[in-house]
């Protein structure tokens, strides 16, 4: 059936996407799926999806798991071609997230048969196929003008010793070309011996590549003679990608990913959602597989009022200080509420804690008057009145509602008039919409990183940090800064490591260091 443009735009039927999420790695997902995913209504997700693009849906998504891995299917493909064409017609927009790339051995054509057939408009929007990403992050070429010209991808679904095999197995080996099997990893013994049979080298080079573009890459490398009991010997196990052909002796020089310091490590980020990007970004391109669990969030404090007189009086103070970037934030928040003008800020001096705190004030073109060597609010009373006498001036602490008291304490003892306003609080985040908290729970980690020690207590909160510990001794607790240490202590529990720079570029250090010894 054929759906002219302007009668789709006409109809109440949704429209449906099939969306390719490339190899596994997020940051290879196109932009216009990823444009999508921010605007789906309903968005279904395959097992080899990177949950961590599930953060791009709006919280309003209905997201359901629809994952097909070997038999294991969460829903059977009729129901599932049912499914979306239900949903459209409910006037949905609807995100068919297939691993890979729709049209390639991902069933995604009949999907769209079955659209088609049911008068739902669709659009395919191709993604990155593992077939030449995970060579590529292996350090495999699957051309070369040195080795071959060309490549065949097939399914290692297909049972190579059927009667009626679809693969034409003798032509197979006789191309000089590379060889790129999906899926293959059970029958790779079978596949092997075809291939020998019809005349290949029983010495030609293979390369196995596990979950590909992933923090967790594994490969290993074999011939077609010894690829079957080195799969054995080491219980390697799907999803892999499997490349035969001399391409695969090029890996010892190009091998670029995974000579990453942090690959394989398994790291849980803890900061906001809003915040988590910056470290989860850095970490994953150091080779990192990155778990964003959340702990706590912000939201306004529970007495908005003492925020806004502090904000109408303004020109009572000679110092505002700014603890954390979220106190920026917010108080800006509350401000341009009351004031359309930067300039209504006044002429109080600034104080603030951290570059991050320094960089959001900077950003809005305010001067930074004081900010201590250590980035600790112990440092700040001594740091301002190293800067001029606080003795009987007026200070405004734009902080969270809940805050280390030694900083109000520290300035009046030094007799300055504090006032310590609220103008966030956190609250414990329980959301688990990219699944990080299970998997976590349920496989462990090897390092949980945390930045505040809000983030340490709501952690504990919710999973019991010492318990956890205990069931899985191989995580490593990383924190950083004193404060954040303190926490941890006050659980019975030890820091692995704790930043020497108290920033998110010291911690980021500290693992790096951590993990190179």
């Amino acid at each position: 059936m054929f759906l002219s443009w302007p009668l789709m735009l006409e109809s109440d039927i949704g429209t449906v996407y099939l969306v390719g999420a490339g190899p596994g790695d997020a940051g290879l997902l196109t932009m216009r799926g990823a444009e999508l995913i921010g605007r789906a209504e309903v968005l279904v997700y395959d097992a080899l999806v990177n949950p961590e693009m599930l953060r791009l849906a709006p919280d309003t998504t209905e997201v359901i798991y629809g994952g097909k891995r070997s038999k294991d299917h969460a829903i059977p493909q009729g129901d599932l071609n049912q499914l979306l064409v239900d949903k459209a017609k409910e006037g949905k927009t609807v995100v068919r997230l297939k691993g890979g790339d729709p049209y390639l051995f991902g069933r995604g054509g009949e999907e769209a048969q079955e659209l088609s057939q049911a008068g739902v408009p669709f659009e395919v929007v191709p993604g990155i196929s593992s077939f030449c990403a995970a060579p590529n992050y292996a350090g495999i070429p699957v051309t070369h003008r040195d080795h071959c010209s060309s490549f065949t991808v097939l399914t290692g679904h297909e049972d190579p010793t059927k009667d009626e095999s679809s693969i034409d197995w003798k032509n197979l080996a006789e191309n000089p070309g590379t060889k790129v099997v999906l899926m293959g990893v059970e029958r790779i013994k079978r596949i092997a011996d075809q291939l020998t049979a019809n005349g290949l080298s029983a010495d030609t080079p293979v390369c196995m590549v596990r979950w590909g573009t992933r923090g967790k890459q594994e490969s290993i490398d074999g011939t077609l003679a010894t690829i079957a009991s080195i799969v054995e010997a080491k219980q390697f196990k799907s999803p892999a990608v499997t490349v035969i052909g001399g391409v695969v002796g090029l890996r010892e020089e190009l091998n670029w990913f995974e000579k990453r310091p942090l690959l394989g490590k398994r790291i849980v980020i803890t900061r906001t959602r809003k915040q988590a990007s910056q470290l989860s970004r850095q970490l994953a391109e150091l080779g990192a597989e990155i778990m964003e669990i959340p702990t706590i969030r912000t939201v306004a404090p529970s007495d908005p009022k003492r925020i806004v007189d502090a904000i109408m009086g303004l020109n009572s103070y000679s110092w505002i200080v700014f603890t954390s970037p979220n106190g920026v934030d917010w108080f800006f928040d509350y401000f341009f509420k009351a004031f359309d003008d930067l300039r209504d800020l006044g002429g109080a001096r600034i104080a603030a804690v951290g570059p991050a705190t320094a960089a959001k004030l900077k950003a809005m073109h305010l001067k930074i008057d004081v900010m201590p060597d250590k980035y600790v609010t112990s440092e700040v009373a001594q740091a301002i009145n190293a800067f001029e006498s606080v003795e009987h001036l007026n200070i405004l602490l734009a902080r969270a509602e809940v805050a280390n008291p030694d900083l109000p304490k520290e300035l009046e003892e030094l007799r300055a008039i504090v006032d310590d306003i609220p103008c966030y609080q956190t609250v414990p985040e329980t959301d688990d919409a990219n699944g990080a908290a299970a998997r976590m729970t349920d496989e462990g980690a090897d390092w949980i990183t945390f930045t505040s020690s809000s983030t340490v207590e709501n952690f504990h909160t919710r999973f019991d940090l010492p318990d956890l510990v205990e069931t899985y001794p191989e995580i490593k607790l990383a924190s950083i800064g004193p404060e954040t240490s303190r926490a941890i202590r006050a659980l019975d529990l030890e820091p692995t490591i704790e930043a020497q720079e108290h920033t998110i570029k010291g911690l980021i250090e500290a693992l790096s260091e951590a993990n190179a010894d």
